[in-house]
């Protein structure tokens, strides 16, 4: 059976003191939050709801997909998915996994310095590439 959900991105930035986020498809909406992921993630799909729902008590349009199943998925910049998992990898650890010495990885994460493309997708392919050899374990 095919899965017919399609997808919604929201873009996710860090902030001073959390996260926001924002979708191309919901004209000036944006979410910040001062907590944590699951806030963000919780406040994201609340406050979707709360969109949609508004526009359709006002008779306003608003873009098909909110009628159908839809899963969303969540585009981060480098300093907001570095500073995500901050508490789960060390600079050390991302350093042995993308290749990427600490040092920039720090100047990254903090907003001292953008990483070029091809450093950014090593960030992303070291990751993807560690998170498919955990979904291959067993025990």
């Amino acid at each position: 059976m095919e899965n017919s959900e399609q997808s919604i991105v929201v873009h996710v930035s860090k902030t001073e003191n959390g996260y926001s986020a924002s979708c191309d498809l919901l004209e000036g909406w944006v979410v910040a939050v001062t907590g944590d992921w699951s806030d963000l993630e919780k406040e994201v799909r609340d406050s979707i709801d709360f969109y949609i729902e508004c526009a359709k008590a006002d008779g306003d349009s608003y873009p098909e997909i909110f009628d159908q199943e839809y899963q969303i998925v969540y585009q981060f910049d480098v300093q907001s998915l570095l500073c995500f998992y901050q508490n789960i990898f060390s600079f050390s650890a991302l350093q042995y996994i993308t290749g990427i010495n600490q040092k920039q990885l720090g100047h990254y994460a903090a907003g001292r310095s953008k990483p070029r493309r091809k450093q950014a997708e090593k960030i992303v392919e070291g990751l993807h590439k560690l998170g498919k050899e955990l979904v291959a374990l067993s025990f």
